[in-house]
């Protein structure tokens, strides 16, 4: 009744993992995108249905998110049981996805669960589905209700919430915003609450008229709280001016990996990143992401900001708040990526689908937008692309794509060159690494690095956590390492006229998918700046009563124990021959609902009528073939003459001569 499904990996572990709700469309989308890796994995994965009443839910394995189908058989046994389940279950027919929210489960609630909350941070989100059992429409009563338990310490967070206001088909969302309350700025410990929400649907036809069905549902929160981490432990991720395929050409970031051509990762925290997130938290820094322009973020709480393989543009107030932020003590640290008007060229391929030649709008990193952003500093990236390896502080790290620094003070390397008519040449000198205090006083610091691939997980070869963690050392604390400070490699500046900046690509469509430009009579320009996202806190009606602790296992996904599912009898409801009494003759017994009715007798009787005449075809076609075989004289194969010399040469015996 539901088109909603999940991507699951029964595992024998008794941990959980999110779900990801996928619509009958994506999941066949993906079915086919991920033929490949069906074929090659060897794990054991099942599909199943998103549960629709919160009363049959019971505990189930781990179901991890982006499994692949398996066992076709086990999944249409655990689907019929779930429909059945559904179809017979009389209790509250309203049901949440996920069905609690739980900041300290993993890995069930991963990423929410590997960082807690504290005062002053971005606010944490989390997308809950409404699944609507009572029709195919349906609308929530009022507002939801933000209850926190007070015993729990419930108030000290504050919660805004968005939702559909109509549900259709069967269907909406609940957007839940979670922050800490000021008062909890120094306090550590758990709070906990519920979501309360009402839905409302037409009654059935056989009902009173204008009556309606109702449904309450509870949405159990429960968050770690901190203390306000220092500034220096902070860093904030630059997600706003990353672009994702699709709907644009945006390429690769490893020019070596020819078979994945576009930049689908999405360039997250989360996704291509990970490794890199997990390694900061390991070192005692608190990430946030910023989804929103510079203009919207307070840089008094933060010491870094990261942006890594940027591609969007930049607004003009931006560029503004970023200069003032930086000498205000904010430092930013820069991973760019390889940008190139001929190899964007050369990258570009004709698509089948839309019979249209690709090219790309930006490279890996929009380097031109980047300039923009530093050249009040007298910085900027060049389009020069190169490839080598090289050590600073005993650590060996493969640059690819490096492009040149052209201002301040940075370190060289030798690397090879590789042109575009596959030539590679040794170039010595390369800038590759650049650090920057800026002159102000309690100003920050700057540091640019020109390849992400060593810390992206899509096509990583060697990683460089461990120049990340210098650069953190320097911008947040001022410490440079040794290695660096003592380092051969320290070279002067080039200027800026020895090396030409580069330029954006003449007729690039950048603009149809930036939030940044639009269209104006050939020529993009910036849009005007958006209004930074204002959240509407609810209402909070305290409850002084402890949360009960079955709240978070009742409602899980339904767990089904394939040996004792009993499927139902298919043959039952197939057309089944009857025997036959006295006085019948051909009739058959045919199940209403599937073929309603008899067939008639005299059916049956003409049956070998039918089967006279056929065979009495096929035996003409024979005969017929047979007669003309007879008839047909014979053929007398041509006599060969033997030519007279070699008959005197048989009689003779003798061998001729030449």
């Amino acid at each position: 009744k539901h088109p909603y499904i999940c991507w699951c990996t029964p595992q024998r572990s008794q941990m959980r993992s999110m779900t990801h709700v996928l619509s009958l469309t994506d999941y066949r989308s993906r079915k086919t995108r991920n033929k490949r890796s069906m074929r090659s994995s060897s794990n054991s994965v099942g599909l199943c249905l998103i549960p629709l009443h919160s009363a049959a839910q019971t505990f189930m394995p781990i179901c991890h998110l982006g499994s692949v189908l398996h066992k076709k058989m086990k999944t249409l046994k655990y689907l019929l049981q779930l429909l059945s389940n559904y179809c017979n279950l009389s209790l509250s027919p309203t049901s949440l996805s996920p069905s609690y929210i739980d900041l300290t489960e993993c890995p069930y609630m991963w990423p929410y669960c590997s960082q807690p909350i504290y005062y002053g941070g971005m606010p944490t989100i989390v997308n809950v589905t409404i699944l609507n059992g009572m029709g195919v429409t349906g609308r929530i009563v009022d507002k939801p209700i933000w209850q926190p338990y007070l015993p729990q310490n419930g108030d000290h967070i504050d919660v805004a919430i968005s939702y559909s206001p109509v549900l259709w088909p069967w269907a909406g969302y609940l957007a839940v915003s979670i922050s800490v309350a000021k008062k909890a700025a120094s306090w550590e410990g758990i709070a906990q609450g519920h979501v309360m929400v009402t839905v409302a649907s037409p009654a059935e036809n056989d009902s009173t008229v204008g009556g309606e069905l109702t449904s309450t549902v509870k949405l159990p929160i429960k968050v770690k709280i901190v203390p306000t981490p220092p500034r220096s432990k902070r860093v904030l991720w630059d997600q706003y001016h990353n672009l994702r395929y699709p709907p644009g050409y945006f390429p690769r970031d490893n020019l070596r990996m020819k078979n994945d051509p576009l930049d689908w990762n999405g360039d997250h925290i989360h996704t291509n990143f990970r490794d890199m997130y997990q390694h900061l938290r390991s070192m005692g820094y608190f990430v946030e992401v910023l989804g929103a322009p510079i203009t919207c973020f307070d840089a008094s709480q933060y010491g870094t900001l990261l942006m890594v393989d940027s591609e969007e543009e930049y607004f003009p107030e931006e560029i503004t708040k970023l200069k003032r932020d930086i000498d205000n003590g904010l430092s930013l640290i820069i991973f760019s990526d390889w940008y190139n008007t001929s190899v964007m060229r050369k990258v570009k391929f004709y698509d089948e689908n839309t019979r249209q030649w690709w090219m790309p709008d930006t490279g890996g990193a929009n380097i031109p937008a980047l300039n923009d952003l530093i050249s009040v500093w007298g910085m900027a990236f060049s389009d020069g692309l190169y490839e080598g390896d090289f050590t600073l502080a005993d650590h060996d790290s493969k640059a690819l794509k490096l492009k040149m620094i052209l201002k301040h003070f940075l370190f060289s390397r030798s690397v090879s060159l590789e042109v575009l008519k596959q030539e590679t040449a040794v170039v010595e000198g390369v800038p590759i690494l650049g650090l920057y205090q800026t002159p102000s006083n309690g100003g920050g610091r700057i540091a640019l690095y020109g390849d992400s691939n060593c810390i992206d997980d899509s096509h990583r070869q060697k990683d460089c956590f461990w120049l990340l963690d210098a650069l953190l050392q320097y911008t947040s604390y001022s410490m440079t390492l040794p290695s660096l400070s003592h380092s051969h490699s320290r070279v002067a500046p080039p200027t800026g006229t020895e090396h030409p900046l580069p330029q954006r690509l003449e007729g690039n469509h950048l603009y149809r998918y930036s939030k940044v430009l639009e269209a104006h009579l050939g020529d993009p320009k910036p849009r005007p700046l958006p209004a930074c996202p204002h959240l509407s806190w609810a209402k909070p009606q305290p409850v002084n009563e402890t949360a009960p602790s079955n709240l978070w296992k009742h409602q899980k996904l339904l767990s089904v124990d394939l040996d004792k599912v009993a499927l139902p009898n298919v043959r039952a409801y197939r057309p089944q021959v009857r025997p036959l009494s006295p006085g019948e003759s051909g009739a058959w017994d045919v199940p209403g609902g599937i073929m309603p009715g008899r067939y008639n007798q005299e059916v049956g009787q003409t049956i070998p009528v039918f089967a006279f005449l056929g065979a009495m075809v096929v035996l003409s076609f024979f005969v017929v073939q047979l007669t003309k075989a007879k008839t047909k004289p014979k053929r007398r194969k041509p006599r060969i003459k033997r030519p007279t010399y070699l008959q005197q040469q048989q009689t003779t015996g003798k061998n001729p001569t030449v």
